[in-house]
C-alpha cells in the first residue's frame, strides 16, 4: 500500500519523517524535468507499505484537513523520546479532533500541516 499526497518541501519531509519518525527512505529524486516532479518514499525498513511525497513544478499547496491522518499504531505508550524527535524535526503537537486520539496517542502536525498519529494501541485485523 502507498499513501501519495504533495509535499511543500521535501527537505522539511525527510527531517520530519526519517530523523523525527525513524523511518527510511526508500526512493528520494530531485531535479524532476519539465512535467514531473520530484518525488520522496519513506517507510519501515524492509516493509512493504510507504508514504509517497511529491513536489510539483508547479507546487500544490498541501490542504490536509484535521480528520486527514496518518496513524502509525506503535502498540507502546509514545515515548518522550520519540515525541521530542518529532518535535525538533519541524513537528507540532496538536490537539485531535477526534477524543479517541488524545486518548490513546499523540497527534504531531508534521510541516506540511498533515497529522500524524501516534496510537499506543495496537492494531488487529
Amino acid at each position: 500500500m502507498r499513501i501519495a499526497r504533495p509535499s511543500r518541501n521535501l527537505a522539511a519531509a525527510v527531517h520530519f519523517y526519517v530523523e523525527g519518525l525513524g523511518l527510511e527512505v526508500l526512493w528520494h529524486t530531485t531535479g524532476a524535468p519539465p512535467g514531473e516532479h520530484d518525488l520522496l518514499m519513506v517507510g519501515p525498513r524492509g516493509g512493504v507499505r510507504h508514504l509517497e511525497l511529491t513536489h510539483d513544478p508547479e507546487p500544490l499547496e498541501p490542504t490536509p484537513t484535521v480528520d486527514d491522518l496518518l496513524v502509525v499504531h506503535l502498540g507502546e505508550p509514545v515515548s518522550e523520546d520519540l515525541l521530542r524527535r518529532l518535535l525538533a524535526a519541524g513537528g507540532t503537537n496538536v490537539a485531535a479532533h477526534n477524543p479517541y486520539r488524545n486518548k490513546h496517542g499523540v497527534t504531531v502536525a508534521a510541516p506540511d500541516s498533515h497529522r500524524l498519529v501516534l496510537c499506543s494501541r495496537t492494531l488487529s485485523a
